[in-house]
């Protein structure tokens, strides 16, 4: 049988959240480490560390998000890569 842990964190106004001590610790994270977030088709969020392949992979496909390249997003979420 599989034990589940549940932990939460309260978004802000800027739907920003803190990743709990214990996942912190768990997946290893330090400052300016990247995660992940992957849905699943059940549902589920699962949230890891990223790894450089995902970088990697990520950095392949960024030109194809044209929704999210605009000069509003820029200044909307320039802050967030220096949490």
């Amino acid at each position: 049988m599989r034990t589940q842990t549940k932990y939460s964190s309260r978004l802000t106004s800027k739907f920003q959240a803190t990743v709990p001590l214990m996942i912190r610790k768990h997946l290893h994270l330090k400052k300016s480490d990247e995660i992940i977030y992957e849905l699943l088709n059940d549902g589920t969020v699962v949230i890891r560390k990223t790894t450089p392949l995902d970088m990697e992979y990520l950095k392949s496909i960024e030109s194809t998000l044209i929704e999210w390249n605009s000069e509003d997003d820029e200044r909307a979420y320039k802050n967030l890569q220096n949490l």
